[in-house]
């Protein structure tokens, strides 16, 4: 992806784009990839989205979440500006917009996420802030999700090194409302960090989009008590399929906070006892401008005119393929036997107008509302 500031025009494109309803980071990509510009993406919307229910943003509305960003401080990056992080723009799909309230220098430090249990418990807490502290002052920045135990514990810790907040609501959102004081506190000595809109309230939905977002600014995630079903462990996935380094504390197999950490041990991920552990382990990382991706948005070379029929009947034979389990897109084009750019053509179609859902890591799931 080149490297380019964006106009003011540009920038409402971007961002209109991406604030359509239907249109997540897998869309947005196609898009790009099919159009060129967001401009003439939203040129062309109205004539694939079928669904009347499907309404692009207006540029009004567009414009007012600029000007009240701006009126806060916030500043909205986009995945081809120079302010975006490196590391995160390694991610495929890439998440087109951040918006970034604080100290956003932070993020172009080597970061590294501590996550772990909401209902910690104190040596859990006492031992994330142990880990935060050592960690920051060894120059990394500390990036969490803002939940209460783990997070909280962890971004306390860390608030005079530097934490990064990411959030699944907008950055003015805060929650839980119990961290009040620690939004703020974040907000004035470090960075939020999310890709919803200001005002924005999360739903149950958003959090995994959260946790890929701080699986994919950090070189390593640090597990800290977690349950062997939790979001702890959604975030660690993310993290492994990002290639990144996933390290947690083993605890007692009787602690059922500790049996997810424990699990990701038995599956690889690196035992840690002192932040010495994690230093050493991330010391060979590769920095994250040698992953920076240089083909996230290239133009695809596919007629999509030419192949109109194929990508109608494509859509027949995919949807019988869907569950609401969602499904990896490479599964779904192996088991089609079409051609990938087809699938992907008529995948893009399906999602703009609401006939599937298309989780944060790109998997396929039918939307239940639409069948």
């Amino acid at each position: 992806m080149q490297v380019t500031e964006l106009s003011f025009s540009e920038k409402r494109d971007w961002l209109r784009l991406t604030r359509t309803q239907t249109v997540g980071p897998v869309a947005f990509r196609d898009l790009l990839k099919r159009y060129k510009t967001p401009g003439k993406a939203l040129d062309s919307l109205p004539s694939i989205i079928r669904n009347k229910n499907v309404r692009l943003p207006t540029i009004e509305q567009v414009e007012a979440e600029m000007a009240a960003s701006e009126e806060l401080g916030v500043q909205i990056i986009a995945a081809c500006e120079s302010d975006y992080p490196a590391y995160l723009r390694a991610l495929d799909p890439v998440p087109p917009i951040i918006s970034v309230w604080g100290d956003v220098s932070l993020l172009h430090k080597p970061c590294v996420g501590i996550i772990g249990s909401r209902n910690a418990s104190a040596l859990g807490l006492k031992f994330a802030a142990t880990m935060a502290h050592d960690i920051g002052h060894s120059g990394y920045t500390i990036v969490s999700g803002l939940a209460r135990g783990i997070d909280a514990s962890a971004h306390g810790a860390s608030l005079a090194s530097g934490t990064a907040a990411v959030l699944g609501g907008g950055v003015d959102h805060i929650y839980p409302r119990q961290n009040a004081q620690l939004f703020k506190d974040i907000r004035h000595q470090g960075v939020l960090v999310s890709e919803s809109p200001l005002g924005y309230r999360a739903t149950a939905r958003d959090f995994p989009r959260r946790n890929r977002i701080i699986s994919g600014l950090s070189l390593g995630i640090v597990v800290i008590e977690a349950a062997e079903r939790s979001g702890t462990l959604i975030t660690a996935r993310y993290a492994l399929e990002q290639n990144r380094e996933v390290m947690a504390a083993p605890g007692s197999p009787l602690d059922p906070r500790t049996k997810g950490c424990n699990r990701l041990i038995r599956q690889g991920a690196a035992l840690i006892e002192t932040a010495d552990d994690v230093i050493d382990i991330l010391r060979d990382v590769t920095p994250p401008y040698v992953m920076e991706s240089e083909t996230a948005y290239d133009s695809a070379d596919f007629d999509y005119q030419a192949e109109a029929k194929n990508i109608n009947q494509a859509i027949s034979n995919i949807t019988p393929l869907l569950s609401t389990t969602p499904t990896h897109r490479d599964d779904v084009i192996r088991s089609s036997g079409l051609p990938t750019a087809v699938i992907n053509a008529a995948l893009l179609e399906m999602e703009l107008n609401g006939d599937v859902l298309v989780e944060p890591d790109g998997r396929i799931a039918i939307n239940p509302e639409s069948y």
